[in-house]
């Protein structure tokens, strides 16, 4: 049988890690919970073991209920019944297979029925899910608004909501408004406290909302009267078993359609707050976005591998001109470079995943006892590193997955564009990931920081003094150029002292960041595995060559060009 974990090789390669030893060690407080529960792991292997055990189990159900059904979903999709959100029949096919295999919980602590599962499993779970069905990602993803409430609720909010998603109770996180997207602190949905129900109430709307019947949901609301800012906002808890809330429509949407996407009425809706009133936007969406973000980087990766595999098995089958199209550079070029466009931003993924692992834990360790001088610098430095390397994960996966689905299609030709292959539908469910959880626009405006700060050259400056084999120094040479010249250009947009100019600038100087990054990640893969060495020298000479030209655009460049492009919009 099919299985979408075990027939991929660089899975395993990441799941295995060298960080890993430390990132379990500490994620299992030293494995103090295995005579507690009878699922808890005695040592390291163990743990792996049962990350490894659980991936394949994902990965048959993703071969072999998920993807078989994605066609049908994508036809039918939810519908409203009586005021609630049915799924199509293949989506709840999905969800009970998930709940069956206690899937449901994976980064939850054990004492809720979890199963305290670190954060590359789980982003490696979502990658999974995505290949096979992009919309059912986002059901499957979404337990992870528990982790808001796990960090910030109390220990009541933790006891009623917690061993219910862990059950399989489905989550949201309700932000957006018709007046209020990328701008969350334009939310205007109210929250007041009712004395004598001594509850919290919510009215309004709230607008394109994923999976927005869900048993649980994390709603932002003004709870401050007379404010119009991020300082009135909490965030509160809606409980769908209080049927206190109309589901006005769900949206008709080009992709991902198995999704629900759904406009909701508040009206006199109980709700809890979760957390302390005026931190809704400021610290818990925040810190919920985080996540969502490198959910959408695993699911953008998930759909680039289908992308690549529906892309190759497809033109080793087509012959034209009396030979199998793989055979024609055009095509051989182009499936080479989502290889390696895959290979490194799925690289890409697993190091964020491993820096917010890190500081998470170090985080929950705090709980228990006082860190170390040594361990609270080391939160610190991951911390830092999972804030600027987040934005860029969400940046360059949603591009290469949009890319990469375009370029299925072309390879595909023709067919590609009708319903009979899934490239149609990969194509249509990708154009979203590069939109919501923060455009791409608002992914260089975050990640723009961490060129500014020097922390991306920092970083780069670690990954070029790492120990490699010597067959692997040439390519360290192209990226060493392609260094010095992303120094310089900052220098030269920095030289203006414009706020203007280095936003004007702010995509290309992430791009060069980003991609030598992605390089240098692919040079140390390929210094453990020589399957990486193809992928590292086609990606790396391709992004020195376009580096190369967004060096020569800036440094040609002036405060005149700002002009030039409102003049061109306003004439």
């Amino acid at each position: 049988m099919a299985n979408y974990y075990s027939d991929n090789r660089n899975l395993q390669f990441h799941l295995n890690h060298p960080m890993m030893k430390k990132i379990i060690t500490l994620k299992e407080k030293n494995f103090e919970e295995k005579d507690k529960f009878d699922y808890a792991p005695k040592d390291f292997e163990d743990c792996l073991d049962s990350y490894d055990k659980v991936m394949d189990i994902l990965g048959d159900i993703s071969a072999n209920i998920l993807a078989p059904n994605a066609e049908g979903v994508d036809h039918d999709g939810p519908s409203i019944v009586n005021n609630e959100v049915v799924y199509a029949k293949g989506t709840q096919l999905g969800l009970d297979a998930t709940r069956k295999a206690d899937l449901m919980g994976m980064g939850l602590p054990r004492q809720y029925g979890g199963l305290n599962f670190a954060v590359v499993p789980y982003i490696m779970a979502g990658e999974i899910v995505a290949r096979a069905d992009a919309a059912f990602c986002n059901l499957f993803g979404l337990q992870d608004c528990a982790d808001t409430i796990l960090e910030f609720g109390d220990e009541a909010l933790k006891a009623q909501f917690l061993p219910r998603i862990c059950k399989g109770e489905t989550a949201a996180m309700d932000l957006t408004e018709p007046d209020a997207g990328s701008d969350l602190q334009a939310v205007q949905l109210k929250a007041h406290w009712d004395e004598t129900k001594k509850t919290w109430i919510l009215n309004g709307v709230k607008r394109f909302i994923t999976n927005g019947d869900a048993h649980v949901s994390l709603v932002l609301a003004r709870s401050e009267e007379g404010t119009n800012d991020a300082r009135g906002l909490s965030l509160f808890i809606y409980d769908r078993n209080d049927h206190a809330l109309t589901v006005r429509r769900i949206e008709n949407k080009l992709g991902i359609k198995g999704s629900p996407t759904c406009e909701l009425v508040f009206k006199n809706a109980p709700a809890v707050l979760c957390g302390d009133r005026k931190m809704g936007l400021i610290k818990y969406v925040m810190f919920l976005m985080n996540g969502a973000r490198l959910g959408i980087g695993a699911q953008s990766v998930g759909i680039c591998e289908a992308a690549y595999r529906e892309s190759i098995k497809y033109a080793h089958e087509r012959e034209q001109f009396g030979k199998p199209i793989i055979q024609f550079p055009a095509v051989y070029e182009m499936l080479t470079n989502m290889k390696a466009k895959t290979d490194a931003v799925r690289s890409l993924l697993y190091e964020t995943s491993r820096f917010v692992d890190m500081y998470k834990c170090y985080d929950h360790l705090s709980n228990d006892r006082k860190l170390t001088s040594e361990e609270r610098d080391e939160s610190k430095k991951y911390s830092k590193l999972a804030d600027i390397y987040t934005p860029l994960v969400k940046l360059f996966s949603s591009e290469y997955c949009n890319q990469l689905t375009y370029d299925a299609i072309q390879i595909h030709g023709g067919t590609g564009f009708m319903k009979d292959f899934p490239v149609e539908r990969l194509y249509r469910d990708a154009r979203i990931t590069s939109i919501y959880e923060g455009t791409s626009q608002l992914q260089v405006v975050a990640a723009i920081r961490g060129v500014g700060t020097g922390q991306y050259l920092n970083k780069i400056r670690e990954y070029e003094a790492e120990q490699i084999r010597p067959e692997l120094e040439y390519l360290r040479e192209y990226l060493a150029q392609s260094t010095t010249e992303f120094d310089e250009a900052f220098k030269l947009v920095n030289g203006y002292a414009s706020v203007e100019y280095i936003d004007f600038h702010a995509r290309r100087l992430v791009e060069m960041a980003g991609t030598i990054i992605m390089g240098y990640l692919l040079i140390l893969d390929a210094n453990r595995d020589d399957i990486y060495k193809n992928s590292a020298e086609v990606y790396i000479k391709k992004i020195s060559a376009e580096n190369k030209e967004r060096f020569n655009y800036i440094k040609q460049s002036d405060m005149k060009d700002l002009g030039l492009y409102k003049a061109q919009l306003l004439s």
